[in-house]
């Protein structure tokens, strides 16, 4: 059963090699072929006697959207179906094209991390010169640096529980890049504070 891969497409590759002997057919080109489609991470193919060829196939798992044009499988790897626009909802990932693996990586840890104080990322990008920035859904971002990402996300959680988690509402961004602290931004309030008018007699 297919979810996302067109079963007239898959068919339409297979046909001429119905036609062909079964000793003949070529089965790691047809496979080669298959992993080809938009929607197709793996395939198996494999000759049942007398007369048939068994075809396995798995679908892509889409995880994130690779910048503009692409979207991410839970391995880090690219891949450019036809029709994006259902999948929106999905967090965005950036980085220079090499990294996708890396990018992918980091994004499943930070969510691991963030995912108790009840942040969830839309957004993760590794900027040419190295340094990572974090959007959650909550709108807070997160200012990580070059290095030591787990320590800094590890010391951001410990802090937020402690110090910041009544006043979450009010965090706009965390500058994690010090290496013994970090420095908050906080919102405007969404609410002015009562002005107590003094009578003096």
């Amino acid at each position: 059963e297919l979810s996302q891969a067109s079963q007239q497409t898959i068919e339409q590759l297979l046909a001429p090699y119905a036609g062909s002997s079964f000793f003949a057919a070529d089965m790691s080109t047809l496979r080669s072929e298959l992993e080809q489609l938009p929607w197709i991470s793996r395939s198996e193919v494999r000759r049942v006697w007398p007369d048939q060829v068994r075809v396995t196939l798995e679908e892509q798992l889409p995880i994130a959207r690779w910048g503009d044009a692409a979207l991410l499988n839970n391995n880090g790897t690219a891949f450019t179906p036809r029709d994006q626009d259902n999948y929106q909802y999905l967090p965005l990932l950036q980085g220079p094209q090499r990294v996708q693996q890396r990018v992918m990586q980091q994004y499943q840890m930070l969510s691991q991390m963030l995912r108790p104080l009840g942040y969830s990322i839309t957004r993760l990008e590794l900027r040419e010169r190295g340094s990572w920035f974090v959007t959650t859904a909550q709108g807070v971002e997160l200012l990580l640096g070059r290095d030591h990402l787990v320590e800094k996300v590890q010391r951001f959680v410990a802090i937020y529980n402690e110090v910041l988690k009544d006043k979450a509402a009010n965090i706009a961004s965390v500058d994690l890049r010090y290496p013994n602290g970090l420095a908050v931004a906080w919102r405007e309030p969404l609410v002015p504070a009562a002005v107590t008018a003094a009578t003096v007699n």
